[in-house]
């Protein structure tokens, strides 16, 4: 039993790490907060992200989940104000002035703001319904399971989520022209906008596809 809890639990951590360290929507977010503001002022998004998206991942794994295949439609729901506040969220990101921390006029997120992001993005859904499904067994403990599976995603987050943290502040000395930062600004918005795209895809699929 011990043996295949640790099996389980290394697959996990290369299934985190392949998941977490890929750009999504935390990702370009806290990148951009980087180059925008700065490594300690972006502090709070990066812990929110950090402990908000394992905690995420407890709850599903514990059968919050069950709850969306009883009502779909309130997953559909979740899914469509996500987009829309993934939509203004970029528009917050390419707007952005050159160097806002200085002059007060914007703040990054705070702990609980990037915390309760995870729940309406869609990346983190998939992140965590497919780990949750890949990695729990019939005749195992799902407790025991699923606190691996958090564990994972907990232990993975700082390190993959912090390079594109850092990487943002790297940035942010290079680029000081202020025409150069809001080119970046507009870009990392427009990368946000494309990493919705499958979602939006999907939400046309399930409003307005006919039926077979």
């Amino acid at each position: 039993m011990a043996f295949l809890m640790f099996e389980i639990f290394i697959a996990v951590l290369f299934f985190a790490f392949s998941t977490t360290i890929t750009p999504g929507p935390n990702n370009v977010m806290i990148m951009s907060s980087g180059m925008n503001y700065g490594v300690k002022a972006s502090m709070p998004h990066f812990l929110g992200i950090c402990f908000g998206f394992p905690l995420m991942v407890l709850l599903v794994g514990l059968g919050f989940g069950v709850i969306f295949d009883r009502f779909p439609n309130l997953h559909q729901l979740i899914k469509v104000l996500g987009v829309l506040y993934l939509l203004w969220l970029a528009w917050h990101i390419g707007t952005a002035e050159p160097q806002a921390i200085k002059k007060g006029e914007k703040k990054p997120f705070t702990f609980w703001q990037a915390a309760l992001f995870q729940w309406v993005n869609a990346k983190a859904w998939v992140m965590a319904s497919g780990a949750v499904a890949a990695f729990t067994t019939v005749h195992g403990s799902p407790l025991l399971e699923v606190l691996a599976i958090t564990l994972a995603f907990l232990l993975m987050a700082f390190p993959c989520v912090g390079v594109w943290l850092v990487f943002g502040s790297l940035l942010r000395k290079i680029l000081t022209n202020p025409i150069m930062q809001r080119l970046f600004n507009i870009t990392m918005a427009l990368i946000l906008v494309l990493s919705i795209v499958p979602v939006v895809m999907e939400l046309w699929r399930y409003y307005f596809a006919p039926a077979v």
